[in-house]
């Protein structure tokens, strides 16, 4: 049961680089955001040991750095941070209405709008070395980690679009790549399939699992398997793309606002509105197609406009609902 109720004007879930532009736009807007970091403060960059596409930072900057001076930033500007996670919410469908939701299930903040920024979790093998060797050449994202194995010989599995769309990217960029797929065919729209197989130095493993990824600190290579003979193989590779999709964090908020079938959140046009007026989503929790730090810092500003300019429309304030 909750204990305490609080009443705020701008809460914001999730503390990745959606999260905390929104913040540092809605603090200088004196929307005096609270921030509740969620389970993984600083989201899926805290994994990620450099950053060398993100605008700003012409040498490049580790992850868990960059986080801590985006929040360090928020709070500059008046932001309230705090360990925590929504364990419940009650949107209001009215215009004005109160949006309530819980905190570890224990307190209940009332806020006037809400900014959602709990982004999305990379699926993963679930394989003890897989899991060790994260920010040690394993990696979820080819488009944010590619560039610093170009020249060498890497491995992609997954069989989709996005699988297909990274493998290419990879092939561009590095010497060699092993794409491994569990069925005997990709999942991939046709014309990604005719882009993977026209690349020479693709090489496509069908019926092929990973078995272990090999290395102490960094990986080294690769044993795979075939799942219809049992026979393993061993490669040398120095990096590991994981490309089976991601998970919206937004079971919290079935029922409550409009997501697609995969579960991620809905927008309306360009804007950051949810179905819920007052409610907004920016970064990766309603992004299935970019899901890059620049771009969800992008959309956590645009939140944070629109919260400005949604508070600014309601003539009166809410009252509580007794």
């Amino acid at each position: 049961m909750a204990e305490s109720i609080e009443r705020i004007k701008t809460l914001i879930l999730g503390s990745g680089p959606a999260g905390y532009t929104a913040a540092i736009y809605a603090a200088r807007a004196d929307l005096k955001p609270v921030m509740y970091t969620g389970m993984e403060p600083g989201g899926q960059l805290t994994t990620t040991t450099e950053v060398d596409n993100f605008p700003g930072y012409p040498e490049g900057i580790d992850g868990p750095t960059m986080m801590v001076q985006l929040q360090q930033q928020a709070e500059r500007f008046g932001t309230e941070v705090r360990i925590g996670m929504a364990t419940g919410v009650e949107f209001s469908n009215q215009v004005g209405g109160i949006h309530k939701v819980t905190i570890d299930d224990s307190k209940v903040v009332e806020a006037e709008t809400v900014i959602i920024a709990t982004g999305a979790s990379a699926k993963y093998l679930n394989i003890p070395s897989e899991q060790r060797l994260r920010g040690g050449g394993v990696s979820a994202c080819a488009v944010c980690d590619g560039f610093f194995y170009k020249g060498q010989e890497v491995a992609i599995v997954g069989g989709g679009d996005t699988a297909a769309e990274e493998a290419s990217y990879l092939a561009n960029i590095c010497k060699k790549v092993t794409m491994l797929i569990r069925k005997g065919e990709m999942r991939a729209s046709k014309a990604m399939q005719h882009r993977v197989n026209s690349l020479p130095n693709i090489d496509i493993r069908y019926f092929t699992e990973v078995d272990e990824i090999l290395g102490d600190q960094v990986v080294e290579g690769l044993r795979m398997v075939n799942n219809q003979t049992g026979e393993k193989e061993e490669i040398s590779i120095t990096g590991f793309f994981v490309a089976i999709g991601h998970k919206p964090n937004t079971d919290i908020f079935k029922g409550q606002l409009e997501m697609d079938n995969t579960g991620y959140l809905i927008t309306k046009g360009k804007s950051t509105k949810t179905s819920k007026p007052g409610v907004f989503a920016s970064g990766d929790v309603q992004d299935k197609e970019y899901r890059q730090a620049v771009t969800a810092a992008g959309t956590g500003c645009m939140a944070a406009l629109d919260a400005e300019r949604y508070l600014a429309s309601v003539e009166t304030p809410a009252e509580i609902n007794s």
